[in-house]
């Protein structure tokens, strides 16, 4: 495991979208990237998921404020990308 990261309450807009891209600046590994893309099998299951670790980048179709939960459900502080 990569250990445990801390964050903060920050507020991701609450808007139906149809895709949504977020900077992860803590995943740095496919260790990160199975437990991001765990935590989106559990909390939006069958939603289409790219994750790219070099860029530290996911991104997701759907809802932007249930796609940053299930980041942070993973214990990872999203940042949504305009």
């Amino acid at each position: 495991m990569c250990g445990e990261h801390q964050h903060d309450d920050t507020e991701v807009q609450d808007a139906a979208v149809a895709g949504a891209r977020f900077r992860v600046a803590e995943m740095t590994c496919n260790h990160c990237a199975g437990t991001i893309r765990k935590a989106f099998e559990q909390l939006m299951p069958g939603t289409p998921v790219a994750i790219d670790v070099g860029a530290r980048e996911v991104m997701v179709t759907g809802d932007a404020e249930t796609a940053a939960n299930a980041i942070r459900a993973a214990g990872y502080e999203p940042l949504l990308v305009a």
